[in-house]
């Protein structure tokens, strides 16, 4: 996309604002994060944490979104740390919820927020765990997805399936629509959960599945009209702090609120009941979810074996397909004649699992629940 697309695109962007959903329980990547300092924060790629990445793309590639239009969602105790990675997001534009309640919750509070400082807001709500390595065409989703959601669409993106993947949602894809915009957009039929692999597999052969990425485009008024008609217990909420947002009592109301709430996600609480939502196929995108240490392996570069080795001090013989990460810069790692491992090493705990179970470390973090190592 040229320069002078994006400039022309930015001109016509002041209602477009960015909602980063950074909250998060530490557990995918546990030991290394946890409850208090998840994996969004971990400055693991080339010095930089997933947040600031996440933050970078959206500012420093384009004009399309200033640090003033970028939004973000977490937990009080979490937001001091994200704020120091990026400071140049104002603080005022840290949403706090006091306790994780999903997806649809966060969406909510930010749509609240955003009808406050803009009626004619659209939001992006984007999350602080992906990798996106073509930025480009990440910008250029974002401005057809804009152009769709001032239809009053529904908007997602949808990534090209490369494997049967059972960890993903899917989306099956209807016709195309006719929006007159760049790249495809397509009716969505139906979201459905995370399947088997045996489904999977009839998902990729079928060509009319993506994974559903979690990003989502809309205006803001227009989700919570979503809200009004699907999700009236949570809407009730939302009006509540809707009424006392921006006096003193705000945040108050917003901890006894909370805490009444049903957990419930977006793609559940609205987007599989909704009408007019569509989907923008993302092909080459080069898109990654971060979500356990196996998905390392299509991030990272490995050695001549299959090996992510990320430690001071390592040493492997007849070792295939394996992680080995540590923060320990005295204590050496060898291993021998293992193949297909998680080994993670810090000051306080070890951890080694199957590399196709390394989804489960959430059963660890349950059991340690409420302790130092948690």
């Amino acid at each position: 996309m040229s320069f002078e697309h994006k400039q022309t695109q930015s001109n016509s962007l002041e209602h477009y604002y960015a909602v980063i959903m950074a909250g998060g329980g530490g557990t995918r990547l546990w030991p290394l994060s946890r409850s208090h300092y998840p994996k969004q924060m971990l400055q693991l790629f080339e010095g930089k944490s997933l947040f600031q990445l996440a933050v970078a793309r959206l500012i420093e590639s384009s004009a399309d979104f200033s640090p003033s239009h970028i939004y973000v969602v977490t937990v009080a105790e979490q937001a001091p740390i994200l704020q120091k990675q990026c400071p140049q997001i104002p603080p005022e534009n840290y949403l706090l919820e006091p306790q994780p309640r999903g997806t649809a919750s966060v969406i909510g509070l930010a749509a609240v927020a955003l009808q406050h400082r803009d009626s004619k807001s659209v939001m992006a709500v984007l999350t602080a765990d992906h990798i996106i390595r073509n930025v480009d065409l990440f910008h250029q989703l974002l401005y057809e997805a804009y152009l769709a959601a001032l239809k009053d669409y529904l908007v997602t993106i949808g990534i090209k399936p490369t494997y049967p993947a059972s960890g993903y949602g899917y989306i099956q894809v209807g016709n195309t629509i006719n929006t007159k915009t760049a790249l495809p957009i397509h009716q969505v039929i139906k979201f459905k959960e995370k399947p088997t692999v045996e489904i999977a597999k009839a998902f990729l052969e079928s060509r009319d599945h993506l994974w559903n990425s979690g990003m989502f485009i809309w205006k803001s008024e227009r989700i919570l009209q979503e809200f009004a008609s699907k999700m009236p217990e949570l809407h009730h909420a939302l009006m509540r702090l809707d009424e006392v947002y921006g006096t003193p009592i705000f945040n108050s109301i917003v901890t006894e609120v909370w805490q009444h709430l049903t957990t419930q996600t977006i793609d559940y609480g609205i987007m599989e009941k909704a009408k007019n939502v569509v989907v923008i196929p993302a092909e080459g995108l080069e898109w990654f979810d971060v979500g356990s240490w196996e998905s390392l392996f299509d991030v990272f570069p490995t050695d001549t074996n299959g090996n992510i080795l990320q430690a001071p001090l390592h040493q492997t013989i007849d070792t295939h397909h394996t992680l080995v990460f540590s923060t320990q810069d005295n204590r050496l790692i060898a291993t021998l004649g293992i193949n297909n491992l998680i080994i993670v090493d810090t000051a306080d705990a070890l951890f080694i699992c199957p590399k196709d179970q390394a989804q489960q470390v959430r059963q660890i973090v349950e059991k340690i629940k409420n302790t130092p190592f948690e």
